[in-house]
């Protein structure tokens, strides 16, 4: 069994890769748009995912509130960002200008959770239950890739 923080770190490893990956990429690339469309469904069932297993847990110790929220309004700050780049012109200067806003953001925020969040966590979430967190995480992971994955088919048929 993998545990909350291992699963966690696990996606934020893969999410770092892909940054640096894209980051190396040029243009309208298709290697850029694989690693992009990677990452942009990957993040967004991770960050779904956790925000339901992981935070809503901290959200119910009052000390926790504070930093589950603000990781909550990081997500949805990185969500926004994504959502342009996915819809703008990978060969634009802009795009990779936002890309860099988005890396830098990103990294900050994995940092932030990786330090802060879990050492609070840790006190919330019993060590006995790291492991059934961690499971709940990566099934609710699944079933939130499934959904990304419905509405960018649905995107494509409008």
């Amino acid at each position: 069994m993998t545990s909350i923080y291992d699963a966690i770190k696990a996606d934020h490893e893969n999410h770092r890769t892909l940054l640096d990956k894209i980051a190396e990429t040029s243009g309208n690339s298709q290697e850029r748009q694989d690693a992009w469309q990677e990452f942009f469904h990957d993040v967004k069932s991770h960050a779904a995912a956790e925000e339901e297993t992981f935070y809503s847990k901290l959200m119910h110790e009052t000390w926790g509130q504070d930093a589950a929220r603000h990781s909550v309004s990081e997500h949805k700050e990185l969500d926004d960002l994504m959502e342009e780049l996915n819809e703008a012109d990978m060969a634009s200067p802009g795009w990779l200008q936002k890309f860099k806003t988005l890396k830098h953001d990103y990294e900050h925020h994995m940092e932030e959770e990786e330090e802060d969040v879990f050492k609070r966590a840790k006190e919330v979430i019993g060590e006995e239950h790291n492991d059934a967190f961690g499971k709940r995480f990566e099934e609710r992971k699944k079933e939130e890739a499934k959904l990304v994955e419905e509405k960018r088919a649905d995107s494509l048929e409008d």
